[in-house]
């Protein structure tokens, strides 16, 4: 009889010690890892500072750790891996759609929550949690109205793509292709080349892209679109560089230092901003729901907003640049 009790002691003890790994009501231990593309651009210093406010919100612990270069797909897919071990959901704004999706969707199948923000994830809608993001094509057809706008409906367009997998900037590019040709007057003289990774390799791929139009009145376009930080910044440099800047209407995405002054001269003509605090905000918001067992939207829109010249002083605007721009 003795021996019977205390088996089932022992197998009580057992069960406790694991269910007791599942997050309880009143847990203060809740461990969540939020990876980005990268750690050192304002962007994801900012998705950071909404993850830490999530995180003293709820009293848990928040691990904010992603890859060097914002191309290195494979140190990406190494943290996930590694983090997956050690936290209770993931947080991961995939570098690549594909590249990501087996090493996210084994972490699912462990029953850890994956929140995918910032960037998509191909074939995921089954296991994944949430997309909490900006709707990125709606941002890409913001900027193609504004050039429209700007052009008055009539002239030629160059865009300078990000990067080769990137699915947020993808649908960035394809949106505002789909907007601009609903003005007929308006047609795309360049939309195949592609930045890269960095600030520098975009400024070098906008010099080749301006060497390319180059005609005797400046350029042969009217209009130019970057749909990110870099590309646009890269090729800001670019138009300074060879004295274009103002010539030519350009309109890019996110925000820098550089387009604030640069809007404020002429030298760009509109920026969409998103709002990376609210999207490391509500990622982390969104994986503690999950754990917690309450329920949880399958796509959450951060929002995106057209800053200009004319809207720089709006006070609204201005809290949002303010948490882009150091």
């Amino acid at each position: 009889m003795k021996l019977r009790s205390f088996l089932l002691v022992s197998l009580l003890s057992a069960t406790a010690a694991i269910t007791g790994c599942k997050p309880s009501a009143s847990s203060a231990s809740i461990k969540i890892a939020v990876i980005p593309k990268g750690t050192t651009h304002i962007y994801w210093k900012s998705v950071e500072a909404g993850a830490k406010k999530a995180a003293a919100e709820l009293n848990i612990d928040v691990t904010f750790i992603g890859p060097q270069k914002e191309d290195d797909r494979s140190q990406q897919i190494d943290l996930v891996t590694n983090q997956s071990a050690l936290c209770d959901a993931i947080v991961l704004a995939p570098l690549d759609a594909t590249a990501l999706r087996d090493v996210a969707k084994q972490t699912a199948d462990k029953g850890k929550p994956v929140v995918i923000i910032d960037s998509g994830l191909t074939d995921s809608a089954s296991f994944i949690t949430s997309f909490v993001a900006t709707d990125n094509r709606e941002g890409g057809r913001i900027a193609a109205r504004q050039m429209a706008k700007l052009l008055q409906g009539n002239g030629k367009v160059a865009m300078l793509r990000y990067m080769q997998g990137s699915a947020s900037t993808m649908e960035r590019e394809e949106g505002f292709l789909e907007e601009i040709k609903k003005t007929p007057g308006i047609t795309i003289s360049s939309e195949n080349q592609y930045g890269g990774a960095t600030a520098s390799q975009a400024q070098d791929t906008a010099t080749t892209l301006l060497q390319s139009l180059a005609s005797a009145e400046g350029l042969s376009v009217q209009g130019i679109y970057c749909p990110n930080q870099t590309t646009t910044y890269g090729m800001l440099q670019a138009l300074q560089g060879k004295g274009l800047a103002g010539k030519v209407k350009f309109v890019g995405f996110d925000c820098d230092a550089s387009f604030l002054e640069a809007l404020k001269k002429g030298e760009m003509h509109g920026t969409v901003l998103q709002d990376p605090v609210n999207m490391g905000y509500l990622g982390v918001k969104t994986a503690y729901a999950k754990l917690k067992g309450e329920p949880v939207t399958a796509l959450i829109d951060t929002g995106a907003t057209l800053v200009t010249a004319d809207n720089l002083s709006d006070p609204t605007i201005d809290a949002l640049i303010k948490t882009q721009v150091p």
